[in-house]
């Protein structure tokens, strides 16, 4: 496209200086006849040739100047676009005067006072949207959060009291049979190690569920606190190298809630599904942006198909989409997983 652009626009500048020059010799003799051309008493062919090799190296010339002023004023438009795209919305647009195109003035000023205009109804738009996350939503006489939160905390009892410690008991009792395997018949002690394997994958996943149920609230603690003790209690809990970076957040508190019952749930789908065996957790905040991200070197998956049945990054992506941010997957089978979460930050707007 941008060859065409610029083979016409070529031809153009080309067309428009040959008729200036021709017009410019054909008008300095009136009485010029085609004969006069071949004549060896004058130098009008080599004249005339030399004339348009120079009519064809400006118009060459000329053609690549305006397209590159047109491409820097393309790419510097994508830039800042890119820019609103991501999320970066604190960093004011302004026209850059030393890459101005010199034939563009209005023009170029208006288009990015539009593009600055874009840029604070973003912002107004993402404070609206995270005000509006922050606030309890009521079901008759009890917020939504309060009524999830019960029923969180009865299933995670329920779980607990019942099948943890039924699998419990039988791990207990497959340790005591491996204890005397070796007095048993070869047949029974290869279903054997599948049991105890089956059983051992099952109480990682409860463990992985019970963190999951635990409260959606950060009940009084810093965002920053609450995801530490989470980790902390993680580590004593599953066997996985973890490595953490958590910077303090200043933001508004309906949004912390938010950003810790984003990382709860990409912990449990980690320590559910992933099998990694090392996990990092980054947690920063700067003036355009607070950014989530969590790296993995467990199985994968292929960002390109949709699984049914995968609530947990369903319920990522909402809440993310609901604080006005971005989140970005990139995973492949055997290679591990990268979560990237980026929320507009508009506490300094």
């Amino acid at each position: 496209m941008r060859q065409k652009n610029f083979l016409k626009l070529f031809f153009t500048i080309f067309v428009v200086l040959s008729l200036v020059v021709a017009t410019t010799i054909f008008s300095l003799r009136p009485t010029f006849s085609w004969s006069d051309l071949w004549s060896p008493e004058n130098f009008r062919v080599p004249v005339l040739l030399f004339m348009g090799t120079v009519v064809f190296f400006l118009s060459l010339i000329f053609s690549w100047v305006i397209q590159y002023n047109l491409l820097k004023r393309e790419r510097a438009m994508a830039e800042n676009l890119h820019r609103l795209n991501v999320g970066n919305y604190t960093q004011p647009i302004e026209p850059d005067e030393s890459n101005k195109p010199f034939f563009m003035g209005e023009d170029y000023a208006n288009s990015y006072e539009e593009m600055e205009n874009l840029r604070l109804k973003l912002i107004q738009l993402s404070r609206e949207v995270q005000e509006l996350s922050s606030v309890p939503r009521m079901v008759g006489n009890e917020t939504k959060e309060q009524i999830l939160e019960e029923e969180r905390h009865r299933i995670a009892r329920e779980l607990h009291d019942s099948v943890s410690q039924q699998l419990f008991a039988a791990m207990m009792m497959l340790s005591a049979l491996n204890e005397k395997k070796d007095t048993l018949p070869e047949n029974i002690q290869k279903p054997l190690r599948l049991i105890e394997s089956i059983v051992n994958e099952s109480q990682s996943e409860m463990r992985a569920l019970l963190l999951h149920l635990r409260p959606v609230k950060l009940e009084g603690k810093t965002l920053k606190k609450g995801i530490e003790q989470l980790l902390v209690e993680l580590r004593t809990k599953v066997q996985m190298n973890l490595k953490w970076e958590i910077s303090p957040i200043d933001t508004i508190p309906g949004i912390e809630d938010h950003l810790f019952r984003i990382a709860q749930e990409l912990l449990s789908n980690t320590l559910r599904h992933a099998k990694a065996k090392n996990l990092e957790v980054y947690l920063q905040q700067n003036e355009q942006e607070i950014n989530l991200r969590m790296f993995d070197d467990g199985v994968g998956f292929d960002t390109s198909v949709e699984k049914s049945g995968s609530y947990g990054l369903m319920n990522i992506r909402e809440r993310v989409s609901g604080l006005g941010g971005t989140c970005k997957i990139i995973s492949f089978p055997q290679q591990g997983t990268i979560v990237d979460i980026r929320i507009p930050n508009t506490m300094n707007d």
